[in-house]
């Protein structure tokens, strides 16, 4: 299939898929809201036969010779009784007498905590539409209470006397959004100004669906009608005449407006069924385009295959011997590598044999001039001659025989004896070493270690010996700097003790520190250096467990640190 052709063949495609989801969608969107439209029926029958049922009471009371007598001013102890048994068989709230004023006289909930009796009602609308023959209606929030219903009322009037007072009752209507809340419906009812009244989602009760204007507002607080509820607008708008978006989530949207009181119903249905059908038949039509297009192509794969097959065949004879050469190279020039290492390796052993051999020498014809100079500096002590400079002269004769026996280590493996040293003490000694080299390169020397012991089980003078070596080390890097600074550092932690060198010299150049660990591997030029130091300091270092590790400092020069194991304090 050519490029054309397949971009052709997956426009139609796409094209196909886009039109059976719109078909399908359509088609159960149209279900959808049939289903949404009885259930709306449903309810708004179920909320007329609810508003219906007790309306004709307050009628046949107002007519009440019970309720007549006791507005004319007869004691209200009998009408209590009788509203209380009336209202606890009808299952009503409470119903109530009011006289002319508006102030309850008797009542079905008279003695309880909650009683209506001895509070003015004139301010109510039901009240008002009741002394002009009316029968009043009206929904609120109980202002003794606190609890909503809806009212009615009718007047009680005496042909004699005229209107006596008007008497009323008050229902709940909570069972009916309970019902919608437990069929995990999404229902709402609003009175005429929009405010929402019942809800089967409790946030949307007492919002409004459109903002209240200032006169609106001020005739709901004159009547007392939701309490201290801020009416705030509820978050939803209309899309389309059939679709609503609350909270950010799209709902098919249906209402019915003809209802008592000006109410109107909303119910809101999930379009997600729709939607989803309405994939799931893009998805076939994409499957089955698919699947004839794979059967399509199946065809053209069966041709080209048996041309890729002799092809192959050729192929395979050619990559195997591609993968012959590829060995031999490889081998050869793992050969290569290995000789070249073996013969740098032979090289290093040849040159520490001829060390090991020129330590032994070096070691025997120093030990009697050695052994000379303790006698007569001996001598000197027992005539009296102590002074700084024997003292001192002494010091220098033992470290000579210290170091003539660290010269051995070239010649033969055995053990020091291991002591605990205060790492300051031994930076100190070390830096005295150095102190002429100091200050003839004029360079500064700077201590940060801190103030108490820092003990380290170890052979003092092989730690000595490292700490010189990379003293030595750093001047040598620091011989052409312009800025001269020897930083000497001492600090532990939970696990380990830690001392380190620094410098400001040029680094290691092209060489790393392990390169340079090696034996005989220097940065110097030729004859100035045996590039021994750090080979015999990293010795040192893992006879005593530790570790040596560099790196360069962001200001120019090379850090080199030093640890070992906190266990070794002991």
């Amino acid at each position: 299939m050519s490029t054309r052709s397949f971009t052709i063949w997956l426009l139609l495609t796409f094209a196909g898929a886009i039109l059976a989801f719109w078909i399908s969608h359509a088609y159960f969107r149209t279900g959808e809201l049939d289903r949404a439209d009885a259930r709306l029926s449903l309810y708004r029958s179920t909320l007329e036969a609810e508003l219906m049922r007790f309306s004709h009471l307050t009628f046949i009371l107002a007519r009440d010779p019970f309720v007549i007598e006791t507005a004319k001013g007869a004691s209200t102890g009998p009408l209590d009784e009788r509203l209380a048994k009336f209202a606890e068989r009808a299952g009503i709230d409470a119903i109530y007498l009011m006289d002319a004023d508006g102030l309850t006289r008797s009542a079905s909930n008279a003695g309880t905590a909650g009683s209506f009796v001895g509070h003015n009602y004139s301010f109510r609308p039901y009240f008002k539409s009741a002394l002009l023959g009316l029968q009043g209606r009206f929904y609120g929030i109980g202002a003794t209470t606190g609890i909503p219903g809806y009212f009615y009322a009718d007047a009680v009037v005496d042909e004699a006397a005229g209107v006596l007072g008007v008497v009323a009752l008050k229902i709940d209507l909570s069972d009916l959004q309970e019902s919608w809340r437990k069929a995990d419906e999404r229902v709402l009812l609003a009175n005429a100004d929009g405010v929402v009244l019942l809800a089967s989602v409790p946030e949307w009760r007492y919002r409004t669906l459109a903002p209240l204007t200032p006169e609106q507002r001020a005739r709901i607080a004159d009547a007392r009608q939701f309490g201290t509820k801020p009416l705030d607008p509820l978050d939803w708008s209309l899309t389309d005449r059939q679709v609503a978006t609350i909270g950010g989530e799209a709902f098919l949207h249906l209402q019915s407006t003809n209802l008592p009181n000006d109410w109107s119903i909303h119910y809101f249905a999930s379009g997600e069924q729709a939607e989803t059908h309405g994939w799931l038949a893009a998805g076939g039509f994409l499957l089955l385009a698919a699947l004839t297009g794979l059967l399509v192509q199946l065809q053209r794969t069966r041709k080209i295959d048996a041309a890729l097959r002799r092809s192959e065949e050729e192929e395979a004879q050619l990559r195997l011997a591609n993968r012959k050469l590829a060995t031999e190279i490889k081998e050869r020039r793992a050969a290569e590598r290995q000789l070249q290492r073996t013969q740098a390796e032979l090289e290093r052993a040849g040159r520490l044999a001829v060390l090991g051999r020129l330590a032994v020498s070096v070691t025997h014809e120093l030990g009697q001039p050695i052994t000379a100079m303790r006698n007569h500096l001996a001598a000197a002590e027992m005539q009296g001659d102590s002074g700084a400079l024997t003292s001192r002269l002494k010091g220098l004769v033992d470290r000579m025989e210290g170091i003539a026996r660290q010269l051995k280590f070239f010649a033969r493996n055995g053990k020091e004896e291991f002591e605990v040293v205060d790492l300051r003490d031994a930076m100190q000694a070390a830096l005295d070493l150095v102190a002429s080299d100091l200050k003839s390169n004029r360079v500064t020397p700077v201590k940060d270690w801190p103030d108490g012991p820092v003990e380290l089980l170890c052979n003092r003078l092989r730690i000595e010996q490292v700490m010189t070596n990379l003293m030595r080390n750093a001047l040598d890097a620091m011989t052409d700097a312009d800025r001269r600074e020897l930083t000497l550092g001492i600090d532990r932690s939970d696990s380990e003790i830690r001392f380190s060198v620094a410098d400001t010299g040029h680094g290691f150049g092209e060489m790393g520190f392990c390169e340079l660990s090696e034996p005989f591997a220097t940065t110097r030029e030729s004859g100035r250096g045996t590039g021994l130091g750090l080979a015999i300091s990293s010795a040192i270092v893992e006879d005593h467990d530790g570790w040596m590790a560099a790196e360069a400092r962001p200001a120019g020069g090379t850090v080199i640190r030093v640890g070992f194991r906190r266990e070794r304090t002991q």
